[in-house]
């Protein structure tokens, strides 16, 4: 893996672990303001054209996945 492709997956990887963070305090307390609007700021990175370029995996895919996953 070059340099550019490891920096690439650590901003998806930061941005999944913001997102799960954002999504478990939510669930513990839906009316924090700071979590829903970091959850809703992450979700429209995940469906920019800068995360086209990082990555080819389906942003609605990854979102689901990961609001699945803080469900359990």
């Amino acid at each position: 893996m070059n340099g550019y492709q490891a920096l690439a997956n650590g901003i998806i990887e930061q941005a999944v672990k913001d997102y799960r963070d954002a999504l478990r305090r939510l669930k513990k307390h839906p009316d924090d303001k700071a979590a829903m609007k970091e959850a809703m700021e992450l979700e429209e990175f995940f469906h920019s054209s800068w995360y086209g370029v990082l990555t080819q995996v389906d942003p609605d895919y990854l979102i689901d996945r990961l609001r699945k996953e803080t469900v359990k």
